[in-house]
């Protein structure tokens, strides 16, 4: 028997978790945030969810909040079995989670409990973690406290970017999602279990301020941060007399006696920029009003870089 579901979620990694639930199921309403001013007019823009959900002509509901009784009255009116809550953007309350039959289930882009929070993708490539993955949780009023339904790893590659880990774990959530609505569709509740006491991290909202590199601090924790902050915010530092955007970047294990910051050398392979601890070895940039561009184009603009030694 199909599940009647209501999904909220937002951003474009929702979007193929609510491709499977709908794929089986009757998804009766799409919660999603308002819609923002977005791009060079900020005109107000629907969510990638709300596109999604509209292509399929389910109901879409974008209120404020919960706090009003009416938010919460719609939502009983919906009499949904299960909520599905993926990247959402807003605190349910408790008097909402137990408003379905089933509770509310929520995928979350970690192994739970390291990086509970808004950003645990970047931030796991941040901290130079080797594997991530997704975890199908069941809601509690805590912030990613909840027990664990089913869960699932993968490795990330040491030059993967936070886009990459992004896509890759947006799929994998939609598959996770996917084997828990079967198993209760066949009448199974995935059995739910209890996060460990250790381990906790958190994974706090990524801001803009972050991005500008310290070149003080080890080659490795720099590159780290590049890739984890493609495609947004984008490290930024200063480099050879600009500001530049860094798109891809990797650690050099190499001593050096110059001053973090100092730019040691410039060839087509990159810019090699002195670390607090080695070098920093700059590929990809992008200059001020302009599009990312490899170091060997950089250079033909600015040749004269290529003497720096």
């Amino acid at each position: 028997m199909a599940l009647r579901i209501v999904f909220a979620g937002t951003p474009e990694f929702a979007v193929p978790c609510l491709r499977a639930a709908a794929q089986h199921h009757e998804v009766v309403a799409v919660y999603t945030q308002p819609d923002r001013p977005a791009g060079r007019g900020r005109e107000l823009t629907p969510s990638p969810v709300k596109r999604e959900a509209l292509l399929r002509g389910i109901e879409v509901v974008q209120p404020e909040n919960f706090k009003a009784a009416v938010s919460k009255d719609a939502l009983r009116a919906l009499q949904p079995d299960l909520m599905v809550v993926v990247a959402y953007g807003l605190i349910l309350p408790q008097s909402v989670l137990d408003i379905p039959t089933y509770g509310c289930w929520n995928v979350h882009a970690s192994l739970l409990p390291r990086w509970r929070g808004a950003a645990p993708i970047q931030r796991a490539i941040e901290s130079g973690d080797r594997e991530s993955g997704v975890c199908l949780m069941q809601m509690e009023k805590g912030l990613d406290t909840g027990p664990v339904l089913l869960s699932k790893a993968l490795d990330i590659g040491a030059d993967e970017t936070g886009g990459q880990v992004h896509d890759r774990l947006s799929a994998l959530g939609a598959q996770v999602l996917a084997d828990g609505l079967t198993l209760l569709r066949a009448g199974i509740r995935p059995v739910p279990q209890p996060q460990p006491e250790e381990g906790v991290t958190y994974a706090h909202k990524l801001d803009k301020a972050e991005a500008k590199l310290d070149w003080s601090r080890p080659a490795v924790v720099l590159a780290n941060k590049v890739r984890a902050f493609n495609p947004w915010p984008m490290a930024e530092a200063q480099v050879a007399g600009e500001r530049l955007r860094l798109h891809g970047a990797v650690a050099l294990d190499e001593a050096h006696g110059a001053a973090p910051g100092t730019l040691l050398r410039a060839s087509r392979d990159g810019l090699d920029v002195a670390a607090g601890e080695g070098v920093l070895r700059i590929r990809v940039l992008q200059r001020e009003g302009g599009k990312a561009i490899t170091a060997a184009d950089y250079l033909n603009a600015r040749r004269d870089l290529m003497a720096a030694k």
